[in-house]
C-alpha cells in the first residue's frame, strides 16, 4: 500500500472507531479508540484461529508491518504531538514547578531505569545491560497518553503542570538514555572500542542530544517569535508554527540532537512568550484551535495504531508471565521515581498528601515505549521486550487512564498545596 492509502485507511478507521466509542462506549476519546481497535484486532485473530484459510490475520499483519510504527511515530508524528502538547503548558506555571519537574525527569528516569533493569534481569535471566535498555524505554511517561487523559481528568492546576511538564521532558531525557544504553548494549558502531571509549562516547552523546536539543528548540522558537511579531496574518502565522514543528524536528534529527526536547522547548516558548507578545487575539485563537485539532487527530490515529500493533507482538505463554510481572515492576519503579524527588524537596516546600500516589498512577506509558521497543535490533530478547512493553502500555492506558481521575479525586480532596 502507498503512504496515501495507508494514511486514508488510518483516518477512516479512527473516525469509525471514534464514532463507535462516542455512541456506545462513551469513554475518553483516545482510550475508547484504542479499546475498539484492540477488540477489532482480537476479533480478527479469533476469526483467523477458527477459519485459517481466510488468511485475515496475515493480511492485516502485513499492513501493520508496512506502516513501520517506530518510524511513523519517532520520525513523523512525535514532533507535532510534543509541540502541540508543549504549546498548552504555560512557562509561568512550569516555572513554579520546575525543580520537581527537573528532578523527576532526570533522577526519576535514572532510578526507574535501574529498578526496571535490575528487576527484569532477575526475573527473566536477561543480560543486565539489555534489561537496562528495557528499563530506559519503559520508564518515560508518554506525553501523548498523559496529556490526552489530563484533558478529561480535571486535576488541580499545579498537579496537572507537574504531570504534563514531567511527561514532556522525561520523554526527551528517556529517549536520550535509551540511545546511550542501546549504543552500549548493541555496540555495532563502536568497532571493538574499549570500555572507556564507550563510556566517554555515551556521556558525550547524552550532552549533545539533551543540551543540543534544548538550545536548538529555544533558538528556533525565539527566531520564529521575532518573525511573528512583525506579521499580523493568522493563516500565515499558523503556517509558520507548523513549519517550526516540522522543520525544527527534522533539523534536530539532521544535527543529531534530541528532536523531542527541541519540540518541547520550541513549543513552550511559542505557547507562552509567542502568544503573549507575538500574536494578535485573533491569531492566538486560530493557532490554539489549529494545534488542538492537530493534537486530537494525531492522538486518535496514534492510539488506533497502538491497538493494531497487537499483530506485531509475540503472545507466548512464557512471555506473558514475565510481561504481567513487569507491570508491577514498572509501577514500583514509577513510585520510586516520584517518591525520591518528593522526599528530596520536602524539607524545602510543602506537598499535599496525595501527590505521590496520584503522580505514580498518573504516569502513563504509551506509543513512544512501543516505538522504541520496535526499533531495537533483532535478537533473542527482542520478542520478550516487545511483548512486555506492549502489555505494560495497554494496562497503563486502559486501567490507569480510566481510573486516574478517580484516584486523583480520592487522594487529593484537601486544598492543593503542591
Amino acid at each position: 500500500m502507498s503512504i496515501l492509502q495507508i494514511t486514508s485507511l488510518l483516518i477512516v478507521l479512527a473516525g469509525v472507531f471514534g464514532s463507535i466509542n462516542y455512541l456506545f462506549l462513551k469513554l475518553p476519546s483516545s482510550i475508547g479508540i484504542l479499546i475498539v481497535a484492540l477488540f477489532a484486532s482480537f476479533g480478527v485473530l479469533g476469526v483467523d484461529y477458527f477459519f485459517p484459510a481466510l488468511g485475515m490475520a496475515d493480511g492485516l499483519r502485513s499492513v501493520v508491518y508496512s506502516i513501520d510504527f517506530s518510524d511513523a511515530l519517532l520520525e513523523g508524528m512525535l514532533g507535532l504531538l510534543l509541540f502541540a502538547g508543549a504549546l498548552h503548558v504555560k512557562l509561568s506555571d512550569l516555572r513554579r514547578e520546575w525543580v520537581a519537574v527537573f528532578l523527576m525527569a532526570t533522577i526519576g528516569i535514572g532510578l526507574s531505569t535501574a529498578v526496571v533493569g535490575f528487576g527484569f534481569s532477575w526475573l527473566t535471566g536477561m543480560p543486565l545491560i539489555v534489561a537496562l535498555v528495557f528499563g530506559a524505554l519503559i520508564s518515560p511517561t508518554d506525553p501523548v497518553a498523559v496529556l490526552g487523559v489530563l484533558r478529561e481528568a480535571n486535576l488541580p492546576k499545579s498537579l496537572e503542570t507537574k504531570i504534563a511538564g514531567e511527561s514532556l521532558f522525561n520523554d526527551g531525557v528517556g529517549y536520550v538514555v535509551f540511545l546511550v544504553l542501546v549504543g552500549i548494549a548493541f555496540p555495532v558502531m563502536n568497532h571493538g572500542a574499549g570500555d572507556e571509549s564507550v563510556l566517554f562516547s555515551a556521556g558525550k552523546l547524552f550532552l549533545q542530544e539533551a543540551g543540543g536539543g534544548a538550545v536548538l528548540g529555544l533558538v528556533l522558537g525565539w527566531l520564529t517569535f521575532r518573525v511573528m511579531r512583525r506579521i499580523d496574518d493568522y493563516s500565515l502565522e499558523v503556517l509558520i508554527t507548523l513549519g517550526l514543528a516540522f522543520g525544527g524536528y527534522e533539523l534536530a534529527v539532521f544535527l543529531h540532537v534530541s528532536a523531542p526536547i527541541m519540540a518541547v522547548c520550541a513549543g513552550l516558548l511559542i505557547g507562552d512568550i509567542g502568544t503573549k507578545h507575538g500574536m494578535s487575539e485573533e491569531t492566538r485563537k486560530y493557532v490554539e484551535a489549529f494545534w488542538k485539532l492537530i493534537d486530537e487527530i494525531l492522538n486518535a490515529v496514534l492510539f488506533l495504531l497502538i491497538g493494531f500493533e497487537v499483530f506485531a507482538v509475540a503472545f507466548k505463554a512464557e512471555f506473558m508471565t514475565s510481561a504481567i510481572l513487569a507491570i508491577a515492576l514498572a509501577l514500583t519503579a514509577r513510585l520510586i521515581a516520584v517518591a525520591v524527588p518528593v522526599m528530596i524537596l520536602k524539607p524545602f516546600r510543602t506537598f499535599s498528601q496525595g501527590v505521590v500516589p496520584i503522580m505514580t498512577w498518573g504516569g502513563l506509558k504509551g506509543g513512544i515505549s512501543v516505538a522504541l521497543a520496535l526499533s531495537l535490533p533483532e535478537g533473542e530478547w527482542k520478542p520478550l521486550i516487545l511483548t512486555s512493553t506492549y502489555v505494560i502500555v495497554i494496562f497503563s492506558i486502559v486501567v490507569q487512564g480510566l481510573t486516574v481521575a478517580r484516584v486523583a479525586n480520592r487522594m487529593g480532596r484537601e486544598p492543593d498545596l503542591m
